[in-house]
């Protein structure tokens, strides 16, 4: 298993401890990783994921819930709902990451920790986030470049000189 996989192996399972037990869960955080994982790289890569999913819970999963038709985000399984938080987290805030490699990696957590049925609940969820996300980058960049592309100011006649 590659090292980032391991990072969001280790992230989800916090994630999910954080979820069923709370938030004075996160005090936990360095003490998990130290016992879970030897590999300083990987660790510091699994404390990203789950900092910034935190952090950015409430968006996350407003963005969740925007594309999740018939489902509450609050009547989810917990994996799955973790698995698309941290996962929404790398697609709309971690440039670095491909896509690609988000959605595939989250339908492998699931595959993996939840049912047989999640890989693909996960798959339709994120595909509608990162569709969603990359409309609003191009309407954000037509709109940028709409911005830089002022047409010149026209350049006003010569006045005439007054002769008295």
């Amino acid at each position: 298993m590659n090292r980032r996989t391991r990072s969001r192996e280790l992230a989800l399972q916090f994630l999910y401890q954080v979820d069923l037990l709370g938030d004075d869960k996160l005090a936990e955080l360095a003490d998990f990783l130290r016992q879970e994982e030897q590999d300083a790289e990987t660790c510091r890569f699994a404390r990203r994921l789950v900092d910034g999913t935190l952090a950015q819970r409430a968006i996350l999963d407003t963005e969740i819930q925007g594309v999740a038709q018939n489902w509450q985000i609050s009547r989810m399984a917990v994996i799955d709902r973790n698995v698309l938080r941290l996962a929404a987290f790398e697609l709309l805030f971690c440039d670095d990451i491909p896509p690609k490699v988000a959605i595939n990696e989250a339908i492998e957590l699931g595959k993996r920790y939840s049912t047989s049925n999640s890989g693909a609940f996960i798959n339709g969820i994120l595909d509608k986030i990162k569709n969603r996300a990359d409309a609003h980058r191009s309407s954000a960049d037509a709109a940028a470049e709409a911005e830089t592309t002022v047409p010149p100011a026209p350049i006003a006649p010569k006045a005439e000189k007054d002769v008295d």
